[in-house]
C-alpha cells in the first residue's frame, strides 16, 4: 500500500466519522489521492464520463426510481394493500402476514428497500396500529424487515449496480433473485406467525369471499408490472434500461389513466424527488467509480485475489468470510457504497475460486439489505422513525427476531446455491 492510498483511506475513514456523507468523503479523499500522486484532478472528470457513457445500464437507476414513486403516489399502493388484506389478513397475525405479502407484491415494481417502506409501509403500519392487536415497535420492525425484499426481487437497483461493477447478466441476476426473495418472504412470515401464536395476537376481520374477484381485478393492472418486466427481458424484447424506461411509462399510464389518481402537480413534485433520489445515488457512483481507479492503479483486487488463492481457501469459508464481514460492514455503511466499493474487490476473488457471480452476487445484495435494518446504521430504522415518528428505540427492541430469520435465509442461500441458480440455469445460464 502506498503512502497516497494510505492518505486516501485515512480521509476517507476520517470524513465518515465525522458525519460527512459517504459521497464527499469517498470524492475529497479521491482527490487527495490524485493530488498527492502527481496526478491532474482533472482526470476524475475523463474517468466519470467514461464510466458513465460505457455503461447505458446506469440509466435504469432513475428511471426505477421514477417508477416507484409513481406506484407509491394515488391509490395504487392502497389497491395493492386491499388485495393483500383479502388474500392472508384472515390468519391469525394477519396484518403482520399482509405486511410481509405487500412487500413482495411491491418489489415486483419499485427494486428498492426505502420506497417500499416509505410508500405501502406506513400505510400497513397505521393499520396494524389502529387495529390495537400490535404494538407501534412491533409494526415498524415488520415492515422494516419486509422492506428488505423490495431489491431482491426483480427489478433491483442494488443488481443494477452490482452489474456495473462485476460485468454480469443483469437478466440473469434479476432470475436469481425470485425464489431468494420468496425465501426471505417464507422466512418472515413463519417468524410473524411464532411470534403472533406466542403474543396472541388477534385474527384480523376476514374480508368476504365475495369482495376477492373485486379486488383481484382493482389491482390487477399493477400486479402485471413484473410479468411486463420480466418477458420483456427473458423474451428478448427490451434490453434491462428499456425495460425500466416500460415500468416507469407503464406506471405513469397506471396512476394517470386506469386509476386516475395522479393529478400533473403530484406528478411533479414525483420528479422532483426522483431527481433528488437519482442525484443522491449518482454522486456515490461518481465518487465510486474514481475510487475504483484508484483501487485498480494500485493493483489491490488481484493482490487479494493472488494473497487467498495462495493461502488454498475453500470457496465456502471465502464465501462466509466476505458475508460476515459485509454483516458488519452493514452496520456502518449504506448498501450502493458496499456494492460499488468493497466488493469490486472480492470479485476477482471468485473468479479464481470458481464461485459464480450471480450466485456471489445475489447473496451479496442480500446481505446489504439485511445491513439496512441492523443497528446503529440501519438506514430503513430511520426512514421508518422519519414518516411514522414511532421512537428508534422501539423499533429496535423488536427487529432482533426478524434480523435472525433473515440470517437463517441468507446462510441457505450461502450454503445451497442451487436456490439462487435453478431459475437462471432453467433459462439458459451456463454458470
Amino acid at each position: 500500500m502506498s503512502i497516497a492510498f494510505l492518505l486516501c483511506i485515512v480521509i476517507l475513514l476520517g470524513l465518515a466519522v465525522m458525519g460527512t456523507p459517504i459521497a464527499y468523503a469517498i470524492l475529497v479523499a479521491s482527490f487527495a489521492y490524485l493530488a498527492a500522486t502527481g496526478q491532474s484532478i482533472g482526470i476524475s472528470g475523463k474517468i466519470l464520463l467514461d464510466g458513465l457513457y460505457q455503461s447505458f445500464i446506469l440509466l435504469a437507476v432513475p428511471l426505477f426510481i421514477i417508477a416507484a414513486n409513481i406506484m407509491n403516489a394515488g391509490s395504487v399502493s392502497d389497491r395493492l394493500l386491499q388485495f393483500c388484506v383479502a388474500l392472508v389478513g384472515r390468519f391469525r397475525g394477519g396484518l403482520g402476514h399482509v405486511n410481509i405479502l405487500s412487500s413482495l407484491v411491491f418489489s415486483g415494481m419499485s427494486g428498492s428497500a426505502i420506497a417500499d417502506a416509505a410508500g405501502i409501509g406506513k400505510m400497513i403500519i397505521d393499520m396494524m396500529v389502529k387495529s390495537g392487536h400490535y404494538t407501534r415497535g412491533y409494526a415498524a420492525a415488520i415492515t422494516a424487515a419486509s422492506a428488505t425484499i423490495g431489491p431482491i426481487i426483480p427489478p433491483s437497483i442494488p443488481m443494477v449496480l452490482y452489474a456495473l461493477v462485476s460485468n454480469t447478466s443483469i437478466g440473469y441476476l434479476f432470475l436469481g433473485g425470485i425464489v431468494p426473495g420468496l425465501l426471505m418472504g417464507a422466512v418472515l412470515m413463519a417468524m410473524n406467525a411464532w411470534i403472533s401464536h406466542r403474543r396472541g395476537f388477534a385474527k384480523h376481520e376476514p374480508v368476504p369471499l365475495r369482495d376477492f374477484p373485486r379486488l383481484t381485478i382493482n389491482a390487477g393492472p399493477a400486479l402485471m408490472m413484473p410479468a411486463i418486466l420480466l418477458y420483456g427481458i427473458y423474451g428478448g424484447v427490451t434490453t434491462p434500461t428499456e425495460a425500466a424506461a416500460v415500468a416507469a411509462f407503464y406506471a405513469l399510464i397506471l396512476a394517470t389513466i386506469f386509476y386516475r389518481s395522479l393529478s400533473f402537480r403530484h406528478f411533479y413534485e414525483i420528479l422532483v424527488s426522483s431527481a433528488r433520489s437519482s442525484a443522491a445515488v449518482g454522486l456515490i457512483i461518481g465518487g465510486a467509480l474514481i475510487l475504483n481507479y484508484i483501487v485498480a492503479s494500485e493493483n489491490i483486487p488481484t493482490v487479494v485475489a493472488d494473497a487467498l488463492v495462495g493461502l488454498d481457501v475453500h470457496p465456502l469459508v471465502f464465501l462466509l468470510v466476505v458475508n460476515l464481514l459485509l454483516l458488519v460492514l452493514g452496520c456502518f455503511l449504506d448498501a450502493s457504497t458496499i456494492i460499488l466499493v468493497i466488493i469490486p474487490l472480492f470479485i476477482p476473488t471468485c473468479r479464481a475460486l470458481g464461485i459464480d457471480l450471480v450466485h456471489f452476487g445475489v447473496v451479496a445484495v442480500v446481505n446489504c439489505m439485511i445491513g439496512l435494518i441492523t443497528p446503529p446504521y440501519g438506514i430503513l430504522l430511520f426512514v421508518i422513525n422519519a414518516v411514522t415518528r414511532i421512537p428508534l428505540a422501539e423499533i429496535i427492541r423488536e427487529i432482533w427476531l426478524f434480523l435472525a430469520a433473515l440470517m437463517v435465509a441468507l446462510l441457505m442461500l450461502i450454503l445451497v446455491p442451487d436456490i439462487t441458480l435453478m431459475l437462471p440455469r432453467a433459462l439458459g445460464y451456463a454458470g
